[in-house]
């Protein structure tokens, strides 16, 4: 996947509130992950032999994926819409692993250096970024 800049130009109503305003862009980023997702699960289900049943975007407070071994879906937290690429493919790859193995092991371990040497790195930097802005007010 290539990293583009992409200016966003909303149009909407002046009345309109700022929750509309949210769920408008919002679902711009849900798309921009749907398109994007496809290649990435296909990808990796070649080289790890693995497939996908299912794949879901939600937002998500605490965590950037999840994954149901038994179903084989995976979800992915709508944040990762405004990350790097390679952040998001690392997340993909996690997620995936556990179709393989289910727990953090050092067989897991072991998974994720053999389909993404760098996921460290990767890892690293997701995790000094904020999941999402929660406005508290």
């Amino acid at each position: 996947m290539e990293l583009s800049h992409q200016t966003i130009t909303l149009f909407v109503h002046p009345d309109s509130h700022v929750e509309k305003r949210q769920a408008v862009l919002n679902e711009w980023y849900r798309q921009q992950l749907k398109s994007q997702l496809p290649e990435v699960i296909a990808k990796y289900e070649r080289l790890m032999g693995v497939k996908v049943n299912e794949f879901g975007i939600k937002k998500m407070k605490t965590k950037w994926g999840t994954c149901n071994p038994i179903a084989k879906r995976i979800w992915l937290n709508l944040e990762l819409a405004k990350k790097p690429p390679e952040l998001l493919e690392y997340v993909v790859v996690h997620e995936m692993v556990h179709l393989l193995e289910r727990s953090h092991n050092k067989r897991f371990v072991t998974l994720m250096t053999q389909f993404m040497p760098k996921w460290k790195f990767y890892k690293d930097e997701l995790n000094q970024l904020a999941v999402g802005h929660e406005d508290w007010m």
